[in-house]
């Protein structure tokens, strides 16, 4: 039970991450049909962004304490994934959005392997320490351990989602960015400007993957230009599980997700003696998949969707 309790843990920080980027890829679908296969990449750069930030901000402030100065890098590194976002949209996806839909897919893949080419040149290809800035010592539950660092992860994570859901439910450019998804040519009637709604969910969505990606540097201790690939597929499979295009469908396919390749890897590695460990993690992630779409291809929480005739 321990084991199990200590995987349960670990499958709900890793999960945490996959909702956050997750609701990336989610918010961008619904509102223009798109899938933003460059959202890893956007990751990757936030996390990367961060360490060059502590780096500089180890030199300069060297009393300074490790939490201010996380703090600080993940501001910075919120405000370059954001304008990295916004200008991706404009340049690579705008001119293409009345284009078929394969031109957009095709020039996300290409622009996920501009930044990872770009990337590798500016910060080299070799992994790097991610430094530690919070506490190592680990807190103890029940035989099951959490670090400083995953419990700050759990809190930043739901803090944005609870901020995520507010601003889309409660606040104008929340009703605008439903009035675009709905219809963005009526929309535009009703007074919503379509581009400035697209623009503000493409950089809301590099805020939260800037903000994954530091979280996801601060767990696993290391980062490269490789690191938003495996991320971003996974959180790309977190919302087609939970249902592409809601927000709430993202985050229980992301914790969901989490919780399958923690204890499939741990619990279940476990249990057939090392046979099927953390080198087949992935194994049990996209069989549930599977049968999940098997079974309602619209996800857990997407909506059935009738044919006409």
């Amino acid at each position: 039970m321990d084991i199990l309790l200590q995987q349960i843990i670990n499958g709900l920080v890793l999960g945490s991450m996959y909702a956050l980027i997750a609701l990336g890829y989610t918010m961008v679908y619904g509102i223009i049909q798109l899938i933003n296969f460059a959202h890893g990449e956007v990751l990757m750069v936030g996390a990367l962004t961060s360490w060059s930030c502590i780096g500089l901000m180890q030199e300069a402030m060297p009393g300074a304490p490790g939490w201010v100065i996380l703090l600080l890098a993940t501001v910075i590194a919120c405000v370059v994934a954001a304008c990295l976002n916004f200008c991706i949209e404009k340049i690579a996806y705008r001119p293409l959005r009345n284009s078929p839909r394969l031109a957009p897919l095709i020039t996300a893949i290409g622009v996920s392997i501009l930044l990872q080419a770009l990337a590798m040149i500016i910060w080299k290809p070799n992994p790097k320490a991610y430094p530690v800035l919070l506490s190592p010592d680990p807190y103890e539950i029940a035989g099951a351990v959490i670090t400083p660092t995953q419990i700050l992860i759990l809190a930043v994570t739901a803090v944005s989602l609870a901020t995520l859901v507010y601003l889309v439910n409660y606040t104008r450019l929340g009703r605008a960015m439903r009035a675009t998804a709905e219809n963005p040519r009526v929309a535009a009637l009703m007074g919503v400007r379509p581009d400035m709604v697209i623009s503000a969910t493409f950089i809301i969505g590099a805020v939260l993957a800037a903000i994954a990606g530091i979280m996801w540097a601060s767990n696993y201790g290391t980062v490269q230009h490789t690191m938003g690939f495996l991320p971003g597929l996974k959180a790309f499979t977190a919302a087609v599980f939970g249902g592409i295009g809601n927000l709430a469908g993202a985050v229980i396919g992301g914790i969901l997700l989490g919780l399958i390749e923690s204890i499939g890897s741990g619990y279940i590695g476990q249990l057939t003696g090392g046979v099927l460990g953390s080198h087949y993690t992935d194994i049990f992630a996209f069989i549930v998949l599977i049968i999940i779409l098997t079974l309602r291809p619209s996800g857990l929480m997407g909506e059935r969707v009738a044919d006409r005739a």
